[in-house]
């Protein structure tokens, strides 16, 4: 069962605090959703210990909605806690992010192989592997491609009909340019680098 992710980027306002400034301490910048649009688990326990089956020790895990949280996201998300489809929430600053050890690994795994068949491409098999691989796994797959000696973070390889790819589970490989999470970065780092680093945070929801 996939798990949806929703919510949006927020800076907390310059002025927020002061006599002058009535508006909102948080400001929606961004919905999350033209940013990324992807389910992956691996990234999901790495930032937010959701799905968090390959055993990271998670940036910002079950921390639920800011009591500040800004009405327009407020309301983005509203009717999934309405209709009781939430699954979890939390939220993550930039300064976090921006500190996390792009080497950063869960304790007992170092990768994932992933395998399709060209009959059936939408179809994928994807498994957790440790250092050594399971000898079920090296039946069906094929053993280690020689390239991830030099500790690459990818590989893809042909196992007779079996499109085969070997990712890394380093923050810096489930978070880094093969995924959706460099566009949501971007954002925040610009908005950061405006507003300050502590000043900036991600909020989201699963589904």
């Amino acid at each position: 069962m996939s798990t949806d992710i929703h919510g949006g980027i927020e800076f907390r306002h310059p002025d927020a605090g002061t006599d002058y400034y009535e508006g909102e301490p948080w400001v929606a910048a961004m919905d999350l959703w033209p940013l990324y649009d992807e389910t992956d688990d691996a990234s999901f326990g790495c930032l937010f210990g959701v799905r968090n089956y390959a055993g990271y020790r998670p940036v910002a895990a079950g921390r639920g909605l800011p009591g500040d949280l800004s009405s327009a996201l407020c309301e983005r998300l509203q009717p999934w806690v309405a209709e009781g489809h939430l699954a979890g929430a939390t939220w993550v600053s930039w300064a976090e992010i921006a500190r996390l050890d792009p080497a950063t690994a869960p304790d007992h795994y170092v990768g994932r192989v992933t395998w399709s068949s060209p009959a059936r491409p939408s179809i994928l098999h994807r498994q957790l592997v440790p250092a050594v691989w399971p000898a079920e796994l090296v039946a069906l797959v094929g053993p280690r491609p020689n390239e991830l000696q030099d500790a690459d973070d990818h590989a893809e390889w042909m196992s007779g009909e079996l499109l085969c790819r070997y990712e890394s589970l380093t923050a810096g490989s489930v978070l880094g340019p093969r995924s959706h999470w460099p566009h949501v970065f971007a954002v925040m780092k610009a908005l950061a680098d405006r507003f300050g680093e502590d000043a900036v945070r991600l909020v989201v929801a699963f589904g």
